[in-house]
């Protein structure tokens, strides 16, 4: 029995030590794992905590970006300002020169008695034959700024005072007494005011002896020209002009629907006679009874075309751009003398002084012009 015994408690006790490593083995196995899970879920957590931290920073530069994209955006509109502002110095700049240079340029030599005057009956007459024509302009001179960037100013040939149309539109007129108290006066404050019974249309009026004329547009296509007399305040007379449509007669200055102009030899009307006619055309009035005495087709084109003023008969177009450039006398014959740098809204003619009164981006302008006698053929 003994030795039957002693083979099975051997076999019992190896089993014992067998079954006891399997469990350590296990157990070491279960902890490994168990620890490896929890290295994992450290990791995962890490991972979530770099993520969340990432995605934070991210929408704070997002909100930096954005902050900073506004501020950019408002620095490129302050920037787009100043460059704006600085473009209109510059023009300015370019204007003062403009004016330094007529006063240092031999041309703008002339004599005391060729200079504005402010007292009554300042300037020359023209007596006899109208027969001299446009060969230059002698100087400039930049009076002053005042109003719209377009309006108009014209000076009584037969007396000293000046009036003042400020816009393309409206029923007030201001009259200075002279060049000199309009120069000085701040604003409208030393002037006449004169209340038309009327809108006036366009900066194409005219004085001519002591009488307004202007447009006065009732209708798309009632086109009339009103008579009123500076003296009494008093309309007194009204000529309808039929035209087929309200058709600009510059092509850059699309409020003007007709210009009067004034000269040595009476009252003329430049008109479009509709929207497809390409050329300015030109009547002779009877400045006391508006009777029409003439028309002519001037062969001047409407496109590009700014202003234009009439000399004894002649009519001077100018021409420019959109935008605004050299404006040139091209019409009917070229000028070689450059105006200025601008856009004209309007000129006017003074045939006593021999000077145009030119409207140009709110600025008043003088210039002087020099003639010659025609030719006579």
């Amino acid at each position: 029995d003994r030795l039957t015994m002693k083979p099975v408690l051997v076999l019992l006790v190896s089993t014992a030590w067998t079954l006891t490593g399997a469990q350590y083995y296990y157990q070491g196995l279960m902890d490994y794992l168990e620890n490896r899970l929890l290295a994992i879920e450290d990791r995962m957590q890490f991972w979530h905590d770099q993520s969340h931290r990432y995605h934070t920073e991210l929408k704070d530069f997002k909100k930096l970006t954005a902050e900073a994209m506004d501020a950019l955006s408002k620095e490129h509109s302050l920037l787009f300002k100043d460059l704006e502002g600085a473009s209109v110095r510059v023009d300015r700049v370019e204007r003062e020169m403009d004016f330094v240079e007529t006063l240092t340029s031999p041309r703008a030599c002339v004599k005391k008695a060729d200079k504005v005057r402010g007292g009554r009956g300042g300037g020359r007459r023209v007596g006899g034959d109208c027969v001299e024509i446009l060969s230059g302009i002698r100087s400039v001179k930049i009076l002053k700024r005042v109003g719209s960037p377009k309006g108009m100013w014209t000076r009584d040939p037969r007396s000293s005072k000046v009036y003042v149309f400020n816009g393309t539109s409206g029923d007030s007129v201001y009259q200075f007494n002279s060049v000199r108290d309009f120069s000085s006066s701040p604003g409208a404050s030393s002037s006449r005011q004169i209340r038309l019974p009327s809108d006036f249309s366009g900066p194409g009026s005219a004085i001519y002896n002591g009488f307004l004329y202007y447009i006065q547009q009732e209708a798309e296509t009632d086109m009339q020209v009103v008579r009123y007399d500076l003296t009494s305040d008093f309309v007194t007379d009204i000529a309808m002009f039929p035209v087929e449509s309200r058709a600009a007669v510059y092509g850059l200055n699309p409020e003007t629907v007709a210009d009067l102009a004034a000269d040595d030899e009476g009252l003329w009307l430049l008109y479009a006679s509709s929207d497809s006619e390409p050329n300015i055309h030109l009547a002779k009035m009877d400045p006391a009874t508006l009777d029409i005495e003439q028309i002519w087709d001037t062969r001047c084109p409407r496109e590009k075309a700014e202003a234009a003023f009439v000399i004894c008969g002649t009519v001077y177009v100018v021409y420019n751009t959109r935008l605004a450039s050299r404006s040139r006398v091209q019409c009917l014959f070229d000028v070689s003398d450059m105006v200025r740098y601008g856009a004209h809204a309007s000129l006017k003619y003074n045939p006593e002084e021999k000077q145009l009164y030119a409207w140009d981006d709110g600025y008043q302008i003088i210039y002087r012009l020099t003639m010659k006698r025609k030719l006579l053929v």
